[in-house]
């Protein structure tokens, strides 16, 4: 079995002392910016891992990372912050560091929450999910200088040009654009979308790809909505169905999809078009086209913004790189 790389190992590549490794490491606010380069260039180039223990008694940092475990609420669609998650914890335990995972039922809840993990060290950085236009969160992180990023963009700002923190999401528009050229192609040029009420950051920009695709393509199709709940979804689209208003329609959520596909049954259209995003099992094993979120991409891209190569948590961010979005997968089925 192959010998894992040390610090001598990393400081030889990189032509610096072993105490400038250490540095890099633990304070990598006090190297010279070239020279940092150089080592962090080295321990991504030999794979270096520092051990963790070892790490907390001289750092006093705790190699762990918090992020919030949504209540249960049922429903289709959570299995994709699960995978998140999942993925998160796996990434996370490869560069030597440990998810926490923590509960609260509102953003106060939370805040609190925080407070106690970060008064109590139990943190060195944060992972908060479902962002929201006005979300207290990120400003109370950004004034603690706690490092932290986000599933989910700072809705209401200029996100990408001068985001107020490090962000990865799921480019929402690109799925449902890919969802409508899909549909135009296979249906008919009526193609409607069902979405949630008008005011959710993440439901806008999807319902942005549909309109989008649509207008490219000199269609026009109607404009449903619904909460994300499979019977009122039903019942939401039960009589534009029966009145064969649409040839297809592309759904903000799996949930949705699946409401439509049975309001397609009961309207004797069983094989109407129906695209919703989330690719949950439900739509699978139903044979309902979906968006893939690829949630384990999302999981890789908060871990580089957060700790860069160098294997520690290097807030708030590495230089240059303030968000990752990652382009969704079409499932067709």
């Amino acid at each position: 079995m192959a010998k894992s790389p040390t610090v001598e190992d990393v400081a030889r590549v990189a032509g610096v002392s072993r105490q400038t490794v250490s540095n890099v490491l633990n304070s990598p606010g006090i190297v010279k910016g070239s020279t940092r380069e150089r080592v962090e260039s080295a321990i991504a180039e030999l794979g270096y891992r520092p051990h963790a223990a070892a790490r907390m008694l001289r750092t006093r940092r705790s190699s762990t990372i918090g992020i919030h475990l949504d209540p249960y609420a049922g429903g289709v669609s959570g299995v994709v912050l699960d995978r998140f998650v999942h993925a998160l914890t796996e990434r996370a335990s490869e560069r030597g560091m440990r998810m926490l995972v923590y509960a609260a039922r509102s953003p106060e809840e939370e805040l609190a929450r925080l407070a106690e993990l970060t008064d109590r060290a139990e943190i060195d950085a944060v992972v908060i999910t479902g962002t929201f236009y006005g979300d207290p969160r990120t400003n109370w992180l950004n004034e603690r200088d706690l490092p932290f990023v986000s599933f989910g963009r700072p809705w209401g700002e200029d996100d990408v040009a001068q985001p107020s923190h490090p962000w990865v999401d799921v480019d929402g528009a690109a799925g449902t654009r890919a969802a409508t050229e899909h549909a135009l192609a296979i249906a008919g040029g009526r193609i409607a979308f069902l979405g949630w009420p008008s005011g959710s950051g993440t439901g806008d920009d999807r319902e942005r790809g549909w309109r989008e695709a649509m207008a490219v393509a000199a269609s026009s199709g109607p404009r449903y909505t619904a909460v994300d709940d499979v019977a009122l979804a039903r019942d939401a689209v039960a009589g534009a169905l029966a009145a064969r208003e649409a040839d297809a329609v592309v759904c903000a959520s799996d949930s949705l999809a699946i409401g439509v596909h049975l309001a397609a049954v009961d309207a004797g259209i069983p094989r109407l078009p129906v695209i919703g995003f989330d690719n949950t099992p439900a739509v699978e094993a139903l044979g309902i086209s979906s968006i893939e979120q690829l949630p384990e991409r999302v999981a890789l891209g908060a871990l580089e913004l957060l700790m860069g190569p160098t294997g520690s948590v290097v807030g708030p961010h590495p230089a240059g790189l303030e968000h990752v979005l990652v382009t969704p997968q079409l499932i067709v089925r």
